[in-house]
């Protein structure tokens, strides 16, 4: 089930405008948000949205993978700030996976998030948790 709502008309007052949706896999979270950032007004920059398409598709597949599933999702955006929020089933909170051989398979989407991301993660107990990354243009 996907909802929209977008605060006020962003051409005019250029308030906060966002999209909540439960995309059920990758490709479904990246296609919603780069429709968002297709028609959000100021215009995102096109690296700033290969960015943001990035970081949604791995904390996305993270909480596919790991976490039982993305139970809320919201990408909002303002004059130079996008946001992305996942809340998953998991209390567990994400840990950087050590790789004892270069190249092994796997681990490396956490780092990158935080790379390309200001990240916040919150534990909501039994409810899971909810990890935000802000990136700034």
């Amino acid at each position: 089930m996907t909802t929209v709502g977008d605060g006020a008309d962003n051409s005019v007052s250029r308030t906060p405008a966002w999209l909540d949706a439960l995309p059920t896999g990758t490709a479904e979270a990246r296609a919603l948000v780069r429709s968002f950032l297709d028609r959000y007004e100021p215009a995102v920059p096109e690296r700033t949205a290969v960015d943001v398409l990035l970081v949604v598709s791995e904390l996305v597949t993270n909480a596919i993978r790991h976490a039982g599933g993305v139970t809320g999702f919201r990408i909002s955006a303002r004059s130079g700030v996008v946001e992305i929020a996942v809340r998953d089933a998991s209390p567990r909170l994400p840990a950087l996976k050590q790789h004892r051989e270069d190249w092994l398979p796997g681990g490396y989407g956490w780092p990158l998030v935080h790379r390309l991301a200001e990240v916040t993660v919150t534990a909501l107990g039994d409810g899971g948790k909810l990890i935000k990354a802000l990136i700034r243009h």
